[in-house]
């Protein structure tokens, strides 16, 4: 009976191995490079960057620019438009800098304009759109109008932790950290670490004093 169970445990190491194997060669088949037929859709995919399989919804890539190094990670959706075939005229809406890192299962959604900065890097489930429905008609359902679009600028080597969403109109600067879960929205100045819902300035590098913490909303959050 002993040996039994030994020939079955044995079994399923090696069917788990060669399930193990075989994915690993399907994420590395369906890996979107700037070499691949996938990456050549985009308006530009940078060498050096890569895109993980399984990605999320990906489409609209005519108007998505990637830059060089960059790494994206496993279900990302990165779209442009509303549906695969709308036509966002003659400019890419999302644009992402060299070197930047997305964190698994995020969501960049462009139907204007989106900015990403060289060197930005997010945690997982991260949220990105620069649009939002409309809810100004009062006898509409809100999902049924027509919805308003606002740009986003995130700038250069900023932290996105985990969860955090950018809304529409957003205009985050340089080197500032997104705290986890935190709902940005307005303007947010360089050097900053911002956190909450919505999200409010935690501290402020400003030159002679060092890093200080000043307290209420963040400006154009009204």
């Amino acid at each position: 009976m002993a040996w039994k169970q030994s020939l079955a445990r044995r079994r399923r190491a090696l069917i788990a191995g060669w399930v193990q194997d075989g994915w690993r060669r399907f994420q590395q088949a369906g890996m979107v490079t700037a070499e691949s037929a996938a990456g050549r859709r985009f308006a530009a995919f940078g060498p050096g960057s890569l895109m993980a399989f399984p990605t999320g919804a990906v489409y609209g890539e005519h108007w998505i620019e990637v830059g060089d190094q960059c790494m994206i990670a496993e279900l990302v959706t990165l779209c442009a438009g509303m549906a695969p075939g709308h036509d966002l005229g003659p400019e890419p809406v999302l644009r992402i800098g060299d070197r930047c890192v997305i964190g698994r299962g995020s969501h960049i959604v462009a139907h204007q304009s989106i900015e990403i900065g060289a060197d930005v890097f997010t945690g997982p489930y991260v949220y990105v759109t620069d649009q939002n429905h409309s809810y100004t008609d009062l006898d509409v359902p809100v999902g049924r109008q027509w919805p308003v679009n606002s740009s986003v600028r995130i700038g250069s080597g900023t932290w996105l932790g985990t969860g955090a969403i950018v809304l529409p109109g957003a205009t985050i600067g340089r080197n500032v950290v997104v705290a986890a879960g935190a709902v940005v929205r307005g303007a947010v100045p360089d050097h900053a670490v911002v956190g909450g819902v919505p999200a409010r300035v935690l501290k402020e590098y400003v030159v002679g004093a060092g890093w200080l913490s000043p307290a209420g909303p963040l400006p154009g959050d009204s």
